[in-house]
This record gives structure tokens, sequence and C-alpha cells, in this order.
């Protein structure tokens, strides 16, 4: 096993790596940024290197900074987390030349999927279902008017190098195309460098469904679905697993397709395919190549630690689970907690956390960096934690994550909390009546 890994990451992930390198006995070492000198994952690393200042570009995505700290420190792997720099398969490169094992699947892995319009390919010639749309980039307003009419409005134009929301539009009808392509375009530019994007047919009322893998050189398995399909402008802040709408027919349709994609790409490590769900039907919409944010769900779930299983498949190559191991039984539900202000249209909310309680209880955990006096910063992604809890059945999973939200304090920064409380207790969200789309028809905030 490695004897010390670096932490290319902050806040919460990086304590969750943190805590899984410490159950292998490994050593850690976290790099942070000059405003993150003080963060919990900081303070719980044996060792920490400042890698530059607040801005990400001179830290937290700066690979020479981050390289030379391996150097410094003798780390013999690094884990990326998400985000940053953790499905850059030009840093993954860079890892693997330089004799660290970088914990995630191969560059050539990471670049292939990472591709929107290659993982397309990729997963339609493995016999996965996928949207109607281009075959390619579109190159231009004309193209994109051709592609439009064949499929049939409303369409979703997204940038082929893209994720988060960014670089993507949908368009109604044609006479909006012309504007929305161009400013899909420079969107994809701005956040992407890349300013190709391609359409596809656009799903009014779809599920977010996604499938959690672990594969080595030795197999390949699945620790079956979550279900996100409450979200904000494409972010995610809900995940449940199992989905509610899925038939066991359907579930075991796509979870053995997933497997099947997955094994002959070759892939190794921790990740997940999603899709797009509607109608009884599943479309594949990306691959993932790395753990996400919505892990614990399925860890709390199967009780597996997917943290730990990712550093054993870098470390060895190989899965030491086999299918027979993973059983789920009841429901699991994850609110990700966000440092925003839903009246002010989720905006930021930095400061300095003055009272800080987090439930706990039967079934009931906390993934996060925060504690009473830490100081959130306005410079990097809003998420402080995550709140999981898990239930005999659905409508346990529901009532225990709303006592545990009513206890859980955060006082000195305004957070989503009151949020979810008011999603799980609507009718709509109890019953499953509901889609991608429904926070932004509900009057919540």
């Amino acid at each position: 096993m490695f004897k010390k890994v670096l932490i290319a990451n902050r806040g919460e992930i990086a304590v969750r790596i943190i805590r899984a390198c410490k159950e292998w006995g490994i050593g850690t070492v976290a790099v942070h940024s000059d405003v993150d000198s003080e963060s919990m994952h900081v303070r719980l690393a044996d060792e920490s290197v400042c890698i530059g200042s607040h801005e990400p570009r001179n830290s937290y995505l700066n690979m020479a900074a981050i390289m030379s700290a391996v150097d410094v420190t003798g780390a013999e792997a690094i884990h990326p987390g998400y985000g940053f720099l953790s499905e850059n398969y030009k840093f993954a490169d860079i890892v693997q030349k330089h004799g660290i094992r970088f914990i995630g699947p191969s560059s050539e892995i990471i670049k292939k999927m990472g591709d929107k319009i290659e993982a397309k390919r990729v997963a339609k010639q493995n016999g996965l279902p996928v949207i109607e749309g281009s075959e390619g980039g579109v190159k231009n307003f004309e193209e994109a008017k051709k592609i439009c009419n064949s499929i049939g409005y409303p369409v979703l134009i997204k940038a082929s190098g893209g994720g988060g929301g960014k670089g993507m539009k949908v368009v109604e009808e044609e006479n909006k195309l012309e504007e929305l392509f161009s400013l899909a375009r420079l969107e994809a530019k701005k956040y992407f460098g890349n300013d190709e994007v391609y359409i596809e047919k656009y799903f009014k009322n779809p599920r977010h469904i996604e499938v959690q893998v672990l594969s080595g050189k030795n197999r390949t398995v699945h620790l079956n679905e979550r279900d996100c399909s409450v979200q904000r402008k494409h972010q995610k802040l809900i995940e449940e697993t199992p989905s509610p709408v899925l038939t066991d027919q359907t579930r075991t349709d796509l979870l053995n397709k997933t497997v099947k994609m997955v094994e002959a790409i070759g892939y190794e490590g921790a990740g997940t395919v999603e899709y797009i769900y509607e109608n009884g039907k599943f479309y594949f919409l990306e691959m993932n190549t790395r753990v996400q944010v919505e892990h614990p769900v399925t860890e709390v779930q199967t009780g597996i630690d997917i943290v730990k299983e990712q550093i054993w498949i870098a470390n060895s190559g190989n899965t030491a689970l086999k299918q027979s191991d993973i059983s789920a039984r009841g429901h699991t539900i994850e609110c990700r907690i966000n440092a925003e202000d839903p009246s002010k249209n989720f905006q930021p909310s930095p400061g300095i956390i003055s009272v800080c309680h987090q439930p706990s209880g039967f079934r009931t955990r906390v993934d996060g960096s925060i504690f009473q006096g830490c100081k959130i910063t306005p410079y990097y992604d809003s998420l402080i934690c995550k709140l999981i809890c898990k239930g005999r059945n659905r409508t346990e999973a529901i009532q225990r994550t709303m006592r545990s939200l009513n206890e859980f304090v955060i006082d000195g920064i305004v957070t989503t909390i009151d949020l979810h409380k008011k999603i799980l207790s609507h009718e709509k969200f109890i019953t499953s009546e509901f889609d991608t789309n429904w926070l932004g028809k509900e009057k919540f905030y």
C-alpha cells in the first residue's frame, strides 16, 4: 500500500480522502491556498504545503505547484477529489509521467470520456441508448438549424468539454436558435477554453439517474443507482437511492448495460455513468471519471467505502469487491448544505461560523469541513457539508433527514438548511412526483 498520498483538493472532499487514507495507515499531505491555512483539511493532514494565493489558478489549479509539493514531501500518489484537476487529462498525464500514481483512471480514459461527443460515441458502440442529436461538434448556425429541424424542438445546446450547466442552452423554437447558439459557444469558450458545442433533443420532464461503478483489471461492479433529480440550474441539491421511479426490470437493464460498457473501455477506479430517464426509458448522458460529490449516499446505502476502494484499486490494479459482496437495503437521502441565501437568488454567504452544531443519531452521517470559528471564504464552491440519512424505507429516510435538519445549527452565515426542510416536506417530494425542472417551477424561496 502507498506510504504517503497528496490530496490535490480542499474542503469536505479533502477531509473525506484524508480520513480514508488514515484508515489504510497512509500518511497524508494537504495542499492549500493562503486563505485555507487554518482549514480542517490542513489540520487533519500529517503534512501541509501552501501552493499559492486564493485564486484557484494560482493554487488548486496550479499543476506545477502541486507537483513541487509532491517532490518536497515524497508523496507516492495523488488523489484529485472532485472538481479542480480531477478530470484534467493533462494533469493525470503529467502525474503518471513523473512516476506518481494518479488515483483515478488513465489520462487516455479521462480524455475520451471527458469529451461529451466522444463519450456518446463510446456509449453507443457499447450498447447504451443515447439521446438523439448531432453526431459531433456543430460548426456553424446553418448546421445547427438543419440538425434542430431534423430532431424537432425543443433542443439542448451543450458544451463539448463542459459540465455544471455552463455552456448549456435550451432552445424552445427556431427563432431563438441563432442567439442561443452563439451564447452557448461564447460560454463554452469562456469556461472550458473550447467553443465546440453539440445539440441534443431536450427532455421537458426528465429524471436524472446515475450508476456508481468500481472497476479494476479483474472486474467491474456496480453499487446500484442514485436519483439526482432535485436540481437547481443543473446543480444537484438532493440525491437518493434507490430511485423511487425505476421498475426492477428497468433497474436491472440499466445496471447490467452500464457494467458492460465500463468493462469494455478498460476503466480503472471509481466512476459514475449518468442518464436521463423519461417515460420508462433511459438515455446515456455522460460519464464522470472521478469520485462524485454525492458518493456518501451510496456508501451509506451499501456499506462500501468508495474512497478506500479507489485507493486500493490505484495501488493494486484490481477491485477487492465482487458483485455478490454488494447488497443494498432500505433507502438513503443526501442533502447538500451550501453557504448560500435562497431568498437572494442563492447569493453566496461567506463569513465566520459563530455556532456549529451538527446532527447525529442512528443512521445519520455528516460529511464536511466546518467547525465553530471557521471562515467560509467567497473564493470557492459554496458547498460546506452534506447530510446523509438512511431509513428502512423512503418514508423513514425522509423523516430521519427532517429530524436531522431540525437539529442542524449553523449561525454566522446563511445556508440552504431551511430550503431542504421545505423540499422534503413538500407533497410532490414525498410522493416522488418531480423532475429536474421542478425546483424552478415551485416557489420555495
